[in-house]
């Protein structure tokens, strides 16, 4: 099983974006050494929880401060930006970072009538395989391996139209849990009829919180609950603290909505939390999780990831073996 990382850099209350952007620098330092497979930057536009604005950007600097890990946006809104520009910007990324940048794209953002075409657009300037050669001599720096292309997305259309093309979906469980599966039979289905083959099979982006103890994972998890029931009712802000959450009256329609988002959040101890997952990802028919947690406190959510790669069994927290040098006698 794969693990992954979906870094929408929160900010936390009594915290500044300019702290949350510092935290996931740091957040992906230690998911480097500690075995994820990938570390996606999400990009979010006027919200107070969250202060990656710019993932392409972001990505470039974890790209420069970790060693093996691949990088990439989780994801790039298309319809908002031209596509020439989005290719220039991941031409140069994976020129300095050859074979370790997952160039993730939503439709999000913008009209999406003429996504199919800058998609084509994108795929031909960065020369991914399968894409026509329309623009021979559009970039300066193409890059030796071109970026990893992903389509993100929460239903089947968009699930299926990645299969069409041949290229990875991420399907966003911790939005719409609902369509996960039926969504990645049918992105697998459809990269069987275009390719001859299932490809990566998808991945799933779940929303998760890990603790020492169930009682803290709980109200790391309630945090969580109503940070995103005020963001429904029209109170966006940053992600509350503990403390904040203990003394917190919830009215009738946050309670509403922190039942509702409850059943796409998975929290407890590692041993509690990790079957699930696994069970999850069987269930979906997928071999890599990519997991987002949002806490107040980026202390809570560095040992929460530390906690999963330890469950996992991850390979930067395995115990390694003593070597014993032999005497040459």
């Amino acid at each position: 099983m794969r693990v992954s990382v979906l870094d929408q850099s929160p900010v936390g209350e009594g915290h500044t974006g300019a702290d949350a952007l510092r935290a996931s620098l740091e957040l992906a330092r230690h998911a480097d050494r500690w075995g994820f497979d990938r570390y996606w930057l999400a990009e979010h536009h006027a919200s107070p929880g969250f202060a990656g604005s710019a993932p392409e950007m972001l990505a470039g600097a974890v790209l420069s401060a970790t060693d093996r890990i691949r990088v990439g946006t989780g994801g790039v809104l298309l319809p908002r930006y031209p596509a020439l520009k989005v290719a220039e910007v991941f031409g140069v990324l994976a020129a300095l970072h050859p074979g370790r940048v997952d160039m993730g794209i939503g439709r999000a953002g913008g009209p999406a009538a003429d996504f199919p075409d800058r998609l084509r657009e994108l795929s031909s300037l960065l020369r991914l395989p399968g894409s026509a050669d329309v623009y021979p001599e559009a970039l300066t720096a193409v890059p030796p391996v071109p970026p990893e292309l992903w389509l993100l997305g929460a239903g089947a259309g968009s699930a299926a139209a990645a299969g069409r093309l041949g290229v990875g979906f991420a399907f966003a469980h911790f939005l719409v849990p609902g369509p996960s599966v039926r969504a990645l039979q049918a992105y697998r289905e459809a990269h069987l009829a275009a390719t001859g083959g299932e490809g990566h099979g998808g991945l799933l982006a779940v929303r998760a919180v890990v603790a020492d103890t169930p009682a803290r994972a709980d109200e790391l998890a309630q945090a969580m609950l109503l940070w995103r029931a005020r963001k429904d009712l029209g109170e966006d802000g940053p992600l509350p603290s503990v403390r904040t959450v203990r003394r917190h009256r919830w009215t009738g329609a946050e309670s509403e909505r922190a039942a509702h988002h409850a059943r796409s959040l998975i929290a407890g101890t590692p041993e509690d939390v990790v079957p699930r997952l696994r069970a999850l990802a069987e269930a979906c028919g997928v071999r890599e999780l990519m997991v987002n947690t949002l806490t107040q406190d980026p202390a809570d959510r560095v040992r929460s990831y530390r906690l999963l790669a330890e469950g996992f069994g991850l390979s930067g927290t395995r115990p390694q073996p003593s070597v014993v040098a032999a005497s040459a006698g």
